[in-house]
């Protein structure tokens, strides 16, 4: 979460994205992209189980204020070590630490931004995710479709990139501007997101 930032930006550029671990390898690790949940926890099981580790793919509805998603809207992992934890490096404003499964109270996980993930446990394949993929990155309805977004990790904050529309947070202190423009979207997503756009 510290090197490979969540983002949408493929749906606003033209391209399609897929759910197979060679291409989103090619995308984030190849050309130093991010990614959103499908693509980034998606190609994080793969490494954890190259690694030896035992993950299971779970889905998981996402609660805002005032909206509640559809199921299966977001992709996460449970990793069986000494317990089950959840891990999640695909929610853009989400927590770094693993989560021992037995302390999520009700199945919700809260995140920063206000939003929470309300997880199934049922074991799930990465193609059953498909249909969701593909209506989040066409609906007009969706919020991936209407805003462009990129979020990007720091040890002590964060960048939050949408539209145009920079928030930083480091170490409790919070600012906020507004871009100037198109190339200067363009400098930010290289300069601070570490992102460059074909």
């Amino acid at each position: 979460m510290l090197a490979v930032p969540f983002e949408n930006l493929d749906i606003h550029l033209g391209s399609r994205l897929v759910l197979d671990r060679e291409a989103n390898y090619e995308k984030i690790v190849g050309r130093r992209r991010g990614g959103w949940c499908f693509e980034l926890n998606g190609l994080f099981a793969g490494l954890l189980e190259a690694l030896g580790f035992e993950v299971t793919l779970l889905g998981s509805r996402v609660h805002g204020t005032d909206w509640v998603s559809q199921d299966l809207a977001h992709l996460l992992l449970r990793v069986d070590l000494d317990q089950p934890y959840v891990v999640d490096v695909g929610f853009g404003e989400g927590r770094f630490d693993p989560l021992p499964l037995s302390s999520i109270a009700d199945d919700t996980i809260p995140h920063l931004d206000g939003m929470s993930i309300l997880l199934s446990r049922e074991p799930r394949k990465l193609t059953d995710f498909q249909e969701m993929c593909d209506h989040l990155q066409t609906s007009p309805d969706s919020g991936f479709v209407r805003t462009r977004v990129a979020h990007l990790s720091l040890p002590d904050g964060r960048f939050s990139l949408r539209e145009l529309a920079l928030m930083q947070e480091r170490g409790g202190e919070r600012t906020e501007r507004e871009l100037s423009g198109e190339d200067e979207w363009r400098q930010v997503l290289r300069d601070r997101f570490g992102l460059l756009l074909d």
